[in-house]
């Protein structure tokens, strides 16, 4: 059906993304030969693409069922990190990818984890408060689906591929890496170098999917918000949720936007796929 996805970052909100690909399989073939993943966006491909979403969201939400805050004040003061998202982020990617399940996915596809390289002429601090905010101003401002600034600054793109990996580990490090926002989620390494949150370039990393587009193929790049405008490009479809996910993307205490979000994955999944008959 498609030649390659392409996976948004989104936090929660790419619970909609499960949603969507777990009805688009129950009625068409789904096989890409690449897939690309930011931040949130690349662990959803993974348990999506594996078939175990239902295992995922049943340890999320209920771990948010239990959640009592998204930031602790007393954390911080012992010298522990003050938000218990990027653990518990860790540990749901340890318990899903087993050795196996990896293996089984670079059987599967060629899958890839994008992160930004921050730039040489700034002190990484620096580099990670002004990418930040720029990402921010220039969504709020502009609300482009590939922002620009990132790249101006001197961020670049790097794709960590998961059949070039030992194992499950550094897999779940790169995860880590792409969705490495300080001080929410620690900096991230890949291949000795730091790395952040795939989104300080593109949070929609289509760029590794060109060559197939220009070679005639197919790709579906799914969105994780609304988009007034999206890009007209031969080859690629895009997708977006058809109304606002009712989640914050590292809310710990929502358990019902969560369902909410893969709900609506699963109605607009069965939606488009009914129109790509």
């Amino acid at each position: 059906m498609f030649d390659a996805m392409v996976f948004a970052g989104g936090g929660n909100r790419c619970y909609w993304q499960g949603g969507f690909v777990e009805a688009l399989r129950q009625e068409a073939d789904l096989a890409p030969r690449l897939v690309v993943g930011a931040s949130a966006g690349a662990f959803a491909a993974s348990y999506s693409l594996l078939g175990v979403g239902a295992e995922v969201r049943a340890a999320v939400i209920g771990a948010c069922e239990t959640a009592t805050r998204n930031f602790d004040w007393r954390a911080m003061i012992d010298g522990r990190p003050a938000f218990p998202v990027a653990g518990l982020y860790r540990q749901l990617m340890a318990e899903t990818l087993t050795e196996a399940r990896f293996a089984a996915l670079a059987a599967l596809t060629d899958l890839r984890i994008a992160v930004a390289r921050p730039p040489a002429w700034l002190p990484l601090s620096l580099a990670i408060t002004l990418g930040i905010g720029l990402y921010q101003v220039e969504k709020q401002l502009f609300a482009p689906v590939h922002p620009k600034g990132g790249r101006r600054l001197g961020f670049a793109p790097h794709f960590a591929a998961i059949r070039g990996m030992s194992g499950a580990g550094e897999m779940i490090e790169a995860l880590m890496a792409s969705a490495s926002v300080p001080p929410i989620m620690p900096v991230g390494t890949v291949d000795g170098a730091p790395a952040l949150d795939g989104g300080l370039v593109d949070n929609v990393p289509v760029d590794p999917v060109v060559d197939i587009e220009r070679a005639g193929g197919r790709s579906l790049v799914l969105l994780t918000r609304p988009y007034r405008q999206v890009p007209t490009v031969a080859g690629r479809v895009y997708v977006q949720p058809s109304q606002r996910i009712p989640v914050g993307q590292f809310e710990l205490t929502n358990p019902g936007g969560i369902r909410a979000a893969y709900e609506l994955g699963l109605k607009d999944g069965g939606a488009f796929a009914r129109l790509s008959r």
